[in-house]
């Protein structure tokens, strides 16, 4: 038999809305989804704000689930399981994915599941064209997170590796401000680094030889920021084609920076679990230059990478609805009309499984 799911996510400045359907022994179908992208709101103020982040989705839960009705030709009455981001994320804003899904579950006498934000980054690339197979290593790379993960099957994870400090989207961003572009800066300075020069300067890769799978770019964007202090500091002044050579070089020498630590501890993990396949996921995956080198490099050694579609490397509802799905079919998590909309802002995937059933 099968069961629609419709998730919501809200953890940060993504409205996301979706319905899958489940097939007996296959991945679920993604039937419709909506997203709304709160970035223009917070260009202002440099970053995410989040009072401002709680209400917009306060704003917009309700029309977007409607839309993605409207788009399936399904009523309320046709979802089976209702599912939110439960964390981690922004408290404020979990809680409002948190409260419409359990009070449309609660009005409809729908049980309701609470999914874990990265755990629906990580199933993501299920929905791709060319889907994994377990079992896997995952690497996790987002604004909050950067992670190695060996990943057994749903619900089954096991932490290799971590950042100690900035994750990689957040030095991607951080950089970016430094180089004077606007919020969300991760992906105008992939474009800027188009223009530059890798090899410009000698920037720093944390922990690259630490000899385990833990992470570190604070240094980097230390590093960053020595060179725009010196740069700004210099006598005379650069012409403006030599100003925006300067930041066309930094910013394809951080982004270099950032995917070399990124590609080496994956082989790592990769040889560490003696494991063939990598899944990566999160907003960072979607960097082309990251995935071309992951791909050369894993082809060398016969390691098969896979991707979500480039639409849904950032926050969507179509990752938490799958995640609850597939939570659902893997026999992992018992469907419940448990509408208490606890969330939790901070919650380690590892402890993901156990947490889930309390």
């Amino acid at each position: 038999m099968s069961v629609r799911v419709l998730g919501i996510e809200s953890s940060c400045d993504e409205t996301g809305v979706a319905l899958v359907q489940t097939r007996c022994g296959q991945i679920p179908d993604l039937l419709g989804q909506a997203l709304y992208s709160q970035i223009q709101l917070h260009q202002a103020y440099g970053g995410v704000v989040p009072e401002l982040a709680s209400r917009d989705h306060i704003r917009r839960v309700l029309p977007l689930t409607q839309q993605v009705l409207q788009d399936t030709q399904l009523q309320l009455q046709d979802i089976d399981v209702l599912a939110f981001t439960r964390g981690p994320g922004l408290a404020g804003a979990l809680l409002v994915g948190a409260g419409v899904a359990c009070g449309l579950a609660a009005a409809l006498g729908k049980p309701v599941l609470g999914v874990h934000h990265l755990e629906g980054h990580l199933l993501s690339p299920f929905l791709s064209a060319d889907p994994p197979e377990f079992p896997f290593v995952a690497l996790l790379v987002s604004g909050g997170h950067t992670q190695l993960m060996r990943v057994q099957g749903v619900g089954r994870y096991e932490l290799l590796g971590e950042t100690v400090d900035d994750a990689a989207g957040e030095a991607f961003d951080k950089s970016a401000k430094l180089l004077g572009l606007d919020y969300p800066g991760g992906a105008a300075l992939s474009v800027l680094a188009e223009q530059g020069d890798p090899k410009a300067f000698k920037l720093p890769r944390p922990l690259l030889h630490s000899g385990d799978l833990d992470f570190s770019f604070a240094g980097l964007k230390t590093a960053v920021l020595t060179q725009v202090q010196k740069a700004g500091n210099e006598q005379p002044m650069p012409t403006a084609a030599g100003q925006e050579t300067f930041r066309c070089n930094l910013a394809a020498s951080t982004q270099a920076a950032i995917v070399e630590v990124l590609v080496k501890k994956s082989l790592m993990a990769l040889d560490q679990t003696g494991l063939k396949r990598l899944v990566v996921a999160g907003g960072v995956g979607a960097n082309r230059v990251l995935r071309e080198q992951l791909q050369h490099n894993c082809a060398a050694r016969g390691i098969r990478v896979h991707y979500p579609e480039l639409h849904l490397c950032t926050d969507n509802g179509a990752m938490i609805a799958l995640a609850a799905a597939m939570r659902i079919e893997a026999g992992v998590e018992s469907t419940q009309a448990d509408y208490n909309f606890e969330v939790k802002p901070r919650w380690p995937l590892q402890t993901f499984a156990k947490d889930a059933s309390t």
